[in-house]
């Protein structure tokens, strides 16, 4: 679920997002904005992925009556490969989404996408490059001369990464591969990437495990950032304020009761397996919560931080439409507005 390529959305992506969205609303299978005989107003929530662990707080939240108390009905929209999310948003059809990774609103934004960051579930990005013991990659100068297995979206990471440490580019060889951790085990690559949450996908490698984050690295993105578009965040500011007060009492909830917490998951999603939950709640919730959080609450994003994410991806000419303005990316309007409430833990 990286989503990290350049995600050209257009405005003819546009229009076909809003066009699907209308026709399944039309047919009865979304809820639209509506007012409930509750007097609560109906919240949709498009993820850019399939429904789980990644929405533990939010599940929570819903379970535990906490949007109820701030009169909204919480509905978790699912994505995946053939949903356009950030069309869906924008078109005005559902009003909030969800991406992996903040290169996608910094790429909408610079197509003139009217959608906006004003919260991010994870402080510091998961993805991760990982190796073992045996050939281990501590550092990034310790890729040079290696096979580094990598999904095709995630090459202007690796790109971004060498540029930074000033390793040229040929002395690391690509290999690009899918999602799972074969190739590493079976000697293809030396170096796989992935996300450390995706705890499951990687206990194939064991203890031998050895990880260089993208993070510490000095590449900064943010993960899960929450969206809306420009008119939304003009219209109905109370609403998203009590999404994020809200989403944040049910983080807060996670991280204080971690295997409760994914028992209300799986009471969600009856599809899930407990102990994988269990084993990737208590990742997720590392990187939900943060020096950053403890700093300034759950939900957190520093716009110099924003600022730099734009001045790397346009140093590496990922705008086709030139860079987008800080303003156009992010605001911190909603996060200002629920400052009090949001937990201050990390």
């Amino acid at each position: 679920m990286t989503q990290l390529s350049k995600a050209r959305i257009g405005r003819r992506t546009l229009m076909r997002g809003a066009a699907a969205a209308g026709s399944l609303a039309a047919a009865g299978f979304l809820p639209g904005r509506a007012y409930t005989q509750a007097k609560t107003t109906t919240v949709n929530l498009q993820l850019g992925w399939i429904a789980g662990g990644n929405q533990l707080g939010e599940v929570c939240a819903k379970q535990l009556g906490y949007y109820e108390e701030e009169k909204l009905n919480l509905a978790i929209q699912p994505g995946g490969p053939s949903i356009d999310g950030v069309a869906i948003v924008a078109s005005g059809r559902f009003e909030i989404g969800q991406v992996s990774s903040s290169p996608s609103l910094m790429l909408a934004a610079s197509q003139k996408i009217p959608v906006k960051c004003f919260a991010v579930g994870a402080q510091e990005h998961p993805y991760t490059f990982f190796s073992l013991n045996k050939k281990p990659s501590r550092t990034p100068q310790d890729l040079v001369g290696k096979k580094v297995g990598i999904q095709a979206t995630g090459k202007i990471l690796l790109t971004a990464m060498l540029k930074k440490h000033n390793i040229p580019e040929d002395k690391v060889e690509v290999v690009v591969i899918g999602a799972d951790m074969s190739p590493i085990m079976t000697g293809q690559v030396d170096v796989i990437t992935g996300w450390l949450t995706n705890t499951t996908a990687l206990r194939p490698l064991g203890k031998e495990r050895v990880d260089l984050r993208l993070w510490d690295s000095g590449i900064q993105l943010y993960a899960l950032p929450y969206y809306a578009t420009q008119d939304t965040l003009n219209k109905k500011a109370d609403m998203l304020a009590g999404f994020v007060r809200a989403s944040a009492k049910g983080w807060k909830y996670a991280q204080e009761n971690p295997e409760k917490a994914v028992d209300l998951l799986i009471k969600e999603y009856p599809n899930l397996v407990k102990a994988d939950e269990v084993e990737a709640a208590h990742v997720m919730l590392k990187f939900s919560f943060t020096p950053a959080t403890k700093a300034h609450g759950w939900g957190s994003m520093d716009l110099g931080n924003w600022r730099e994410q734009i001045r790397v991806y346009d140093e590496l000419k990922q705008f086709s439409a030139g860079p987008p303005k800080l303003e156009d990316v992010a605001t911190t309007v909603i996060l200002d507005a629920t400052k009090e409430a949001r937990p201050k833990i990390g």
